[in-house]
């Protein structure tokens, strides 16, 4: 929802931006509130999507609570006040073109070369595959069987 723009006198300008900045301090309540949450949630929804896995397949329990909170990250809207900006505030990127997403993504592929090198990575790798495959059979063999 659009308030008056900026444009129009500096009383409402005023009142304007102090309600922008009363909406962005209860929008940064929910988001913090919200990001407390999912940080013991996904751990959790991770293990159970890890530990539930049918045919080797993880279950969808991590990928559900993502949606759920993209979904609340766009009924937050943590920054729509910038519609209200004033013309001469530019959209910048200060932090770059990249997001943690691309960073994320070279460090993986960094990481996925020394596997195949066989570094220190690689033996890491394949412990971890060994705790994952030996939670997988404890799983299979504590199910009654159908």
């Amino acid at each position: 929802m659009k308030i008056p723009s900026l444009k129009e006198d500096p009383q409402t300008q005023r009142w304007t931006l102090i309600r922008d900045i009363g909406v962005l301090q209860v929008k940064l309540l929910v988001d913090g509130l919200r990001d407390l949450i999912l940080v013991p949630l996904s751990l959790i929804a991770g293990i159970v999507s890890l530990v539930s896995t049918q045919g080797g397949k993880p279950g969808p329990h991590f990928y559900q609570l993502m949606a759920w909170g993209k979904e609340s990250e766009h009924w937050i809207n943590l920054f729509a006040a910038l519609e209200n900006a004033p013309h001469e505030v530019e959209s910048s990127r200060v932090l770059g073109n990249q997001d943690i997403d691309e960073i994320v993504g070279r460090l993986e592929s960094f990481v996925k070369d020394e596997v195949k090198r066989g570094g220190v990575t690689s033996q890491a790798k394949a412990r971890l595959d060994k705790i994952l495959d030996a939670l997988e059979r404890r799983k299979k063999n504590a199910s009654p069987p159908t």
